[in-house]
């Protein structure tokens, strides 16, 4: 199953994400399929940048949200769909 998720980057206490298509049964950190976007919660107020037809399109085949991701999608503005996991 392919998951769009979170994928930790940046330094020690400093986490910053990039949002990316993954296959769900690579480790949070290795190997993905593309990278659709980041989000930086350190920042005031939090950026979320996410490239609104890559993810439309990942959906549309079938993709599924995390929780997390599904959050962020709402916030950028992108309907996730069903977000059931």
């Amino acid at each position: 199953m392919v998951k769009i998720r979170l994928r930790r980057i940046g330094r020690t206490h400093k986490p910053v994400y990039r949002v990316v298509v993954a296959d769900s049964r690579a480790p949070r950190d290795g190997t993905f399929i593309e990278v659709i976007g980041h989000y930086d919660p350190q920042t005031e107020p939090t950026t979320v940048k996410i490239d609104r037809e890559k993810a439309l399109l990942w959906l549309s085949r079938g993709a599924k949200p995390t929780e997390t991701v599904a959050g962020l999608l709402t916030k950028a503005g992108i309907s996730a769909g069903s977000t059931e996991l």
